[in-house]
């Protein structure tokens, strides 16, 4: 698995106006955990350098270096964005200790093209990150999946997932890829079922008369 290194300055528990004066400036707040740390580290830095680690595709174990001298290793636990601008606005860091399990999320992604996509399917991803338990160095950086058999109306499950040496959260009956028919015959279908209902609403309604006309 790759690793980072960041440079972090270390900061008080600021107000939001300070910390909305660190994001004007091009800085992104964040804080450091961990089981053995008796309290949380909060730092920043700057927004442009967590690009790498937050717009990939892989996991990646963390160092970083304090302007006080201190050194943590970590993986990123949590990610906020701003709603409107959609860029950076907080990072959670969770030590890691060698030796020790840990709970990490695990990005999926396909490989290959699907036949049922070639037929017109549309591919739909349901799962992006898996739940996974391991130790720091056993840490996978993807999870690939070959979507090139999925037909339509095919599903990948999370069952269908082998992973050495870590353990998976998510439940085994979880779908992850599916292929879906195509807009127009799901229109089709759909228009079907209406005209079928339709039909039989037209249909007359016999109702028997209480007397007979010589009556």
């Amino acid at each position: 698995m790759a690793e980072l290194t960041f440079e972090i300055k270390k900061r008080e528990i600021s107000s939001k106006g300070n910390l909305k004066r660190l994001r004007k400036e091009g800085f992104t707040p964040g804080v450091f955990y961990a089981k053995d740390v008796e309290e949380p580290y909060y730092f920043y830095i700057a927004e442009k350098e967590l690009n790498p680690l937050i717009y990939t595709s892989e996991t990646h174990m963390v160092t970083l270096k304090t302007d006080d001298e201190k050194e943590f290793k970590a993986i990123l636990k949590d990610v906020q964005f701003d709603p409107v601008r959609e860029n950076v606005i907080h990072v959670d860091f969770q030590g890691i200790k060698f030796g020790e399990i840990i709970t990490v999320q695990i990005p999926v992604v396909h490989t290959g093209a699907s036949v049922g996509v070639k037929e017109g399917g549309i591919l739909t991803q349901f799962i992006h990150k898996l739940d996974v338990e391991c130790l720091p160095r056993q840490i996978p950086e993807k999870v690939e999946l070959d979507i090139t058999n999925l037909g339509i109306g095919d599903s990948l499950y999370v069952k269908d997932v082998t992973m050495k040496n870590a353990k998976i959260l998510n439940a085994e009956d979880a779908i992850i890829f599916t292929i879906t028919p195509p807009k127009s015959v799901v229109e089709e279908v759909t228009e079907e079922a209406v005209e079928g209902e339709e039909e039989e609403k037209a249909e007359p309604e016999v109702i028997s008369k209480g007397k007979s006309e010589e009556e």
